[in-house]
């Protein structure tokens, strides 16, 4: 690009992607570009299967038509002039600017206007481990706790630096669990810490873990859970804040297939909720659009551990919300509470959410589509789902890949369709929802589950009880994983 005369930012060292979310709007370019692995396996190093992550001027990741339109002009430009490949003076390009010094100041001062505590927090009691996960994070956390006024945290020393092979993790994604956090978990224990923090290797994703104070057992939050403890504390700091707005000028926003525990909160606090496709794309350029509408974005999350609080970032951030919610976990330390504890005060006062998601691997894309033909054909013809699944009635379906919506009275769907993936959601009589969709990078069938309490007079154990069965048949009916020799989720 430089040598067509354009002038570009290039960071001279890796930086978390949302770094260059923020210096997209920032620094007010035209567009921003990541290449990384994320959080997938060392063999996806570099473009992430062949996909990279673009963001237009606005700081949000492409959508329609700039996606299209990108690919049209890589078809047209695959004969690439030999000197593309000669980088000896790319560093030193009259045109080429390091925007990193001026980029993490300009982001951090941002951030301090999402600071609460400041002053208490300086004193805090509440230890953390913090892991980078082989990636980009160390730094930027450091200067994230200093700007809340946090002291310093323990590190995982083994993962605290980047590096590509991510030699003591299998799969580098603190979404699975105890598997990728083996390494904090045993640093917190013997530094008799009970509280943890994770971010994946690029930074734009967070995670958290716990050791209950009465049991000693360490508990891993998934990102419903995370995101009904962040939801309302952005909801409890915003009705004290001085630029306080209306609750009905306010929104928050998530995926479909993420837990609804936020339209729960809206609709008992008065604010508004927005749903998007899946895709932080989708819940970016919808905040966008909102506070063109002169409307107040104060959460927006996906359950795959991706948070973005208010919209310093359009887009996930594992940094900022890392700050925000250890904010929440020391205020709640401070009055001799967990974060368990909160979260089940709030699904008490909003309803339980229960949730059973998981995945199945299948590189056989013929039979994939199979198994979503024979969805939508369960009575031999087009449009005729299965109206029973378990012994529950289902009340609507929506399906993506076609278009199909029976909820909506022309039967087509609100939300954008894409036939060149699978997203099929049932919502059933008993509140229950659940979607199956294929994934974009990886060769998985997802299923997302959530059983809704608001309002109900069944107890927890009772709705997840209904919800396990209603998956159980699901996946049996549906999916058939013996037949269509599907292999289940390692654990």
């Amino acid at each position: 690009m430089m040598r067509k005369g354009i002038p570009v930012y290039l960071f001279t060292n890796v930086a978390p992607t949302p770094f260059v979310a923020f210096g997209v709007k920032h620094l007010k370019a035209v567009c921003g570009v990541v290449i990384t692995a994320s959080h997938n396996p060392k063999q996806d190093n570099g473009y992430k299967n062949f996909f990279f992550q673009v963001y237009w001027d606005n700081g949000a990741q492409i959508v329609s038509p700039h996606d299209k339109k990108i690919s049209q002009s890589i078809l047209e430009s695959l004969e690439m002039d030999d000197a593309s490949w000669d980088i000896s003076g790319v560093l030193t390009h009259s045109l080429r600017k390091d925007p990193t010094a001026e980029v993490e100041a300009a982001y951090f001062d941002e951030l301090s206007k999402y600071v609460q505590y400041k002053q208490q927090n300086s004193s805090c009691d509440l230890k953390m481990v913090y892991t980078a996960m082989h990636g980009v994070g160390w730094n930027a956390v450091q200067s994230c706790l200093l700007t809340f006024g946090f002291p310093p945290c323990i590190p995982v020393k083994e993962q605290m630096l980047p590096d590509p092979e991510f030699p003591t993790v299998t799969f580098p994604n603190p979404e699975e669990g105890k598997s990728a956090m083996n390494l904090a978990i045993k640093t917190a224990d013997e530094n008799n810490v009970s509280f943890i923090m994770a971010n994946d290797p690029d930074a734009d994703r967070l995670c958290i873990a716990e050791k209950n104070d009465s049991s000693g057992e360490w508990k891993i939050f998934n990102g419903n859970e995370m995101a009904a403890l962040l939801g309302w504390w952005c909801w409890h700091c915003h009705q004290f804040k001085g630029s306080y707005k209306p609750a009905d000028s306010c929104y928050m926003v998530a995926s479909t297939v993420s837990s609804k525990i936020l339209l729960s909160m809206a609709e008992l606090e008065g604010f508004n909720f927005a749903e998007t496709l899946t895709g932080f794309k989708w819940i970016a350029n919808k905040t966008i659009d909102l506070e063109n509408a002169g409307k107040t974005v104060l959460f927006g999350f996906e359950e795959a551990i991706g948070f973005m609080v208010g919209s310093l970032t359009y887009d996930k951030d594992g940094v900022s919300a890392l700050g925000v919610l250890y904010e929440l976990a020391a205020y709640l330390n401070r009055q001799g509470k967990q974060l368990h504890q909160q979260l089940a005060t709030i699904y008490e006062k909003y309803g339980h959410h229960l949730n059973n998601n998981s995945y199945f691997i299948c590189h056989d894309k013929e039979k994939i589509k199979h198994i979503f033909t024979r969805i939508r054909t369960m009575s031999g013809a087009p449009d005729t789902y299965p109206e029973e699944l378990g012994g529950v009635k289902v009340k609507y379906v929506r399906d993506l890949t076609t278009g199909y919506d029976n909820e909506q009275p022309d039967n087509k769907a609100i939300l954008p369709v894409s036939s060149s993936s699978q997203m099929i959601t049932f919502t059933f009589v008993n509140k229950a929802i659940v979607t199956l969709r294929t994934s974009g990078t990886e060769p998985k069938i997802k299923y997302y589950s959530e059983i809704r309490g608001t309002g109900s007079k069944l107890s927890k154990e009772e709705l997840s009880s209904s919800l396990n069965a209603l998956v159980e048949a699901v996946i049996n009916e549906l999916l058939e994983p013996k037949k269509n020799q599907l292999l289940p989720k390692s654990e």
